[in-house]
């Protein structure tokens, strides 16, 4: 089998990688598993040097929509023989409210190209498209019910909520055309993430645990009553390969499947960290309020309930200080150990 993940260099994208590389075989769409032999890492960035060593791994550096502008029958970004295309790539909420045309060329110009660059395949290749909660908004002339089911409507209030709803009716468009096998899929925000800081309005609610485990200051800028809808990186990359694996019959609909998420506040997310960590490492959070990011963040739906998920065997995550553990346990240089208990 024949993979390409863009938005290869990123947190999820190298954890996919991993984890694929890790499990060996694949199967699509419900038929027999096949071995698993290149996958191509596309991003502007470079991917580890670690996982560009495994043999079966590639790595393509660059704008996504420059490389598939260079088509001439095939590209590097989608090579002829591709199977498989989970499409991770995206300019995040706090980057997209910012900057429109970002945006429109990071969310919406390159998913129509890839959409393009596999229907020239002419194989029917599928295509994961890793769409967004964000797609979700509150407004006072058109409220969101207290929990978001499968068949809630997307009501988005930014930008990038936007492009990713947009992007799911593509993608939804070339599977009904039969041009690819379509999968959408609603990720919910992702916590703990390790690395630096990002543009996305949602993250500080990696950084508010990151930080302070790493033994700097980290802010909070909304409310500790804040309700928020979350998923850990091992539930997302779990919904992520269901997604590839499931047979046309069981996804069901082409619209798009949202994961399941536990919801929580931003001080619950405290406590959690104060449990796991001691109140010395709690008290390095510092409670800032920035009313553009409240705003965003207060706008998404805290409540889901991903029936269509749960059919698939996929569950949220038992409890938030379980995901602090797990990240302490899977990122150890990044945790000052001494101020664990």
């Amino acid at each position: 089998m024949q993979i390409v993940i863009t938005g290869g260099a990123g947190f999820l994208g190298v954890r996919l990688a991993r984890t694929l590389l890790q499990m060996g075989q694949l199967s699509r769409a419900g038929a027999p598993a096949q071995t698993i032999a290149r996958i191509t890492l596309v991003d502007r960035a470079s991917a580890p040097a670690d996982l560009l060593a495994d043999p079966r791994v590639v790595g393509v550096i660059g704008d996504l929509n420059a490389l598939l502008e260079q088509r001439d029958g095939s590209t590097a970004a989608v090579p002829a023989d591709t199977d498989l295309v989970f499409h991770l790539a995206a300019a995040v909420s706090g980057e997209c409210e910012a900057d429109l045309d970002l945006g429109l060329r990071a969310n919406l110009d390159a998913t129509r190209a890839l959409l393009q660059a596999c229907r020239a395949l002419n194989t029917r290749p599928m295509l994961v498209f890793a769409s967004s909660l964000a797609v979700f908004g509150n407004s006072p002339e058109q409220p969101l019910p207290a929990v978001i089911e499968d068949n809630t409507l997307p009501t988005p209030q930014n930008s990038y909520g936007i492009q990713k709803f947009i992007g799911e009716q593509l993608v939804a468009d070339f599977g009904r055309k039969g041009l690819v096998q379509a999968r959408n899929l609603r990720l919910m925000t992702v916590s703990v993430r390790p690395g630096q800081p990002n543009g996305a309005a949602s993250s500080f609610l990696s950084g508010m645990i990151r930080e302070p485990l790493a033994g700097v200051r980290g802010a909070c800028p909304v409310a500790p009553e804040t309700a928020v809808a979350l998923s850990s990186p091992a539930r997302s990359i779990e919904g992520l390969i269901c997604a590839a694996q499931t047979s046309d019959q069981a996804w069901g609909p082409r619209t798009a499947m949202n994961l399941p998420a536990i919801t929580t506040t931003a001080g619950e997310m405290a406590a959690a960290l104060e449990q796991v960590a001691g109140k010395s490492v709690r008290d390095l959070i510092d409670w800032t309020p920035d009313a553009t990011i409240a705003r965003i963040v207060t706008n998404w739906p805290s409540r889901i309930d991903a029936a269509r998920a749960r059919a698939l065997g996929l569950r949220p995550d038992t409890d938030f200080v379980s995901i602090v553990r797990d990240y302490v346990r899977e990122n150890p240089d990044a945790v000052k150990r001494a101020t664990l208990p």
